[in-house]
């Protein structure tokens, strides 16, 4: 269901929060749709359940998921996306540093943008940017 990186120098809770959303948007996981238990993630993925629950908070604060008392957690049905500062530095960092990693690999803008346009698609999102 989720891939987790245990070498991976990212966080593996940040990596559960970044997967479910992607889920989210390639339309694997739909509005209303149960999520498993904090538990029963946890013994899929051999991950401590803290971490798990660390994820589900962190979703849960951006409004993403809801854990309903004694039914569970669930994607929001009426999640709106909102600016957040903070995300949007660190969002910008991120593609500052992968800029200059595609310079380095003897990208032009023209390979950029459709390198860009072909990651938006597959993920489902920005249909009809020209």
């Amino acid at each position: 269901m989720f891939n987790i990186d245990q070498r991976s120098s990212t966080p593996i809770y940040q990596q559960l929060v970044q997967e479910i959303k992607e889920a989210i948007l390639r339309g694997a996981l739909q509005p209303g749709d149960k999520l498993p238990s904090v538990r029963d993630l946890a013994s899929r993925l051999t991950i401590n359940p803290n971490t798990i629950q660390k994820s589900y908070q962190e979703l849960e604060r951006q409004k993403v998921i809801e854990t309903l008392r004694g039914k569970g957690t669930f994607v929001c049905l009426d999640y709106q996306a909102r600016e957040d500062k903070e995300k949007m530095r660190e969002l910008k960092e991120n593609l500052r540093k992968t800029l200059v990693e595609a310079h380095y690999l003897g990208l032009d803008q023209e390979r950029i943008v459709k390198l860009v346009r072909q990651l938006m698609q597959e993920l489902g999102i920005g249909e009809g940017l020209e």
